[in-house]
């Protein structure tokens, strides 16, 4: 760093320092990729399986494999899958509350109580019915859906499109396994606005320019806001602070008007 060996590994780096490695300045890169991705089904969406199972990284081209995946959908299901190169755009939109919308179909009828819960949310103590075997998330808090479209049903099956905006593990899943209900089928069809539309299974595309704009707009609101927070905390502790002395002067006049003065005589 600066041309000094930096030996503590744990350093942060600051905005104004300059890195070098083997003599060459490493320069912070703007550039930003995003790729949609028409996962199929029997791919697992992370970098390795001690299962020696596939994973998404076998099936994308070598280029892609530095690349993080934006939410996850589990071995079974299908769909639309956002990567990108930077780190920082993969975690806001994964913590964001953009709506994802997916294409299921379910075992049974939709019952009256499935509406219910579709439209007021849910909360379960034990929501294990659906989650993966050795999953560790045994509660689980349901938003209302923000939409829902029963589209088509049978006695034994029902076929629906859904849009939440959390992206919990097996969310879907848990939710329909709690009134006894299976899902047979799940594809993610949007994320954010951003369509899978006729993307054939297991190739990607590019992010389209009105795409970029709209994640750089979707970035610049979020560090104002986050700006805004920082800002605010500061001035809620300033005035919390000025509260505590004017306390503390307060109950220094009160004490002093306490006091007595006593004259001797002789």
């Amino acid at each position: 760093m600066d041309k000094r060996p930096l030996k503590e590994f744990g350093y942060e780096v600051k905005d104004d320092d300059r890195i070098y490695v083997k003599g060459k300045a490493i320069k912070l890169s703007t550039e930003l990729t995003i790729i949609v991705y028409n996962k199929p089904k029997g791919v697992l969406v992370t970098k390795k399986d001690d299962r020696g199972r596939a994973t998404i990284y076998h099936k994308l081209a070598g280029k892609y494999r530095h690349f993080t995946p934006i939410g996850r959908l589990d071995y079974a299901s299908e769909g639309l899958l956002l990567l990108t190169d930077n780190v920082e755009v993969a975690t806001a939109l994964m913590q964001s509350g953009l709506d994802r919308t997916y294409n299921l179909k379910i075992d049974k009828a939709v019952s009256t109580e499935m509406l219910e819960a579709m439209k007021e949310g849910l909360v379960l103590d034990d929501a294990r019915a659906g989650a993966h075997e050795k999953s560790k998330i045994y509660s689980m808090e349901f938003a209302p859906f923000a939409h829902f479209e029963v589209r088509s049903e049978g006695k034994n099956f029902s076929k629906l499109r859904v849009t939440i905006k959390e992206g919990k593990n097996r969310e879907l899943r848990r939710f329909f396994a709690h009134f006894d209900a299976k899902v047979l089928d799940l594809k993610r069809i949007s994320f954010g606005g951003i369509e899978l539309n006729n993307l054939p299974e297991n190739k990607t595309r590019y992010f389209t320019r009105r795409e970029y704009d709209d994640v750089h707009k979707f970035m610049k609101r979020k560090r104002a806001n986050a700006l805004a927070e920082i800002k605010n905390k500061a001035n809620a502790d300033k005035q919390n602070a000025q509260n505590k002395r004017n306390k503390t002067n307060n109950k220094d006049d009160k004490d002093k008007k306490k006091i007595k003065t006593f004259k001797y005589k002789d």
